[in-house]
């Protein structure tokens, strides 16, 4: 379990450039680099292996999103240099699997991300006997731009004692990222509040500061 509650960066951007400036920008705070869905589907294993290589002192997380094909989809992102990746608690437990003993084989970490997930609680406490590392609260940005938020889905999570590590996604602001810390998220991951920002290093030093306060 980690002690220091970690700030994970979510990157969107289809231009691979613009990623890396970016990375960079928001790298003396954060903890996590997150390679993010869209950017990952339009650029391919090659931006790993640069984010890596630019920033090895970091951790890389590829949010491939698995639904099927567990270790034989995860397993290239973690050999080129990836950290941890995710998969889709939606997706069936021997997919869920295969997608750990890839991480595990790399010394990485295996995600499960529960969005959509109906029994987010079963789904965590299974995915976690299983040796998932960590549980992906998630609220979707269709979900976010509907009014949903996170918290219900995080508070739930970290009421059931697990010995997981939780993320938090959904939103975040500064506003609001002390509360998810109390909730009991261990990773707090930030995308637009960063990367939207007039100066995206001035807001991640923000947030580091205020994660750390707490």
């Amino acid at each position: 379990m980690a002690k220091k509650v970690m700030i994970q960066f979510a990157l969107d951007s289809l231009d691979p450039q613009v990623t890396l400036d970016l990375a960079a920008k928001a790298a003396p705070y954060v903890d996590i680099l997150e390679i993010g869905t869209p950017c990952i589907k339009y650029n391919g294993i090659s931006l790993v292996k640069e984010m890596k290589s630019r920033f090895p002192d970091k951790k890389v997380l590829v949010d491939l999103k698995t639904m099927d094909a567990g270790e034989y989809e995860a397993k290239p992102f973690f050999e080129a240099g990836a950290d941890i990746t995710t998969v889709l608690g939606v997706a069936e437990l021997a997919t869920i699997k295969g997608v750990i003993k890839a991480a595990h084989a790399h010394n990485g970490w295996a995600q499960v991300d529960l969005m959509n997930v109906p029994d987010k609680a079963a789904c965590a406490k299974a995915v976690v006997e299983a040796g998932a590392d960590i549980v992906g609260v998630h609220t979707g940005l269709d979900q976010q731009a509907a009014g949903m938020t996170p918290f219900t889905d995080l508070n739930l999570i970290s009421s059931l004692g697990l010995n997981v590590m939780i993320s938090c996604a959904g939103g975040v602001k500064h506003e609001t990222v002390q509360d998810v810390v109390r909730a009991g998220a261990n990773i707090v991951v930030v995308g637009g509040a960063i990367y939207g920002a007039p100066d995206p290093a001035a807001a991640a030093k923000k947030f580091r500061e205020l994660v750390d306060a707490v």
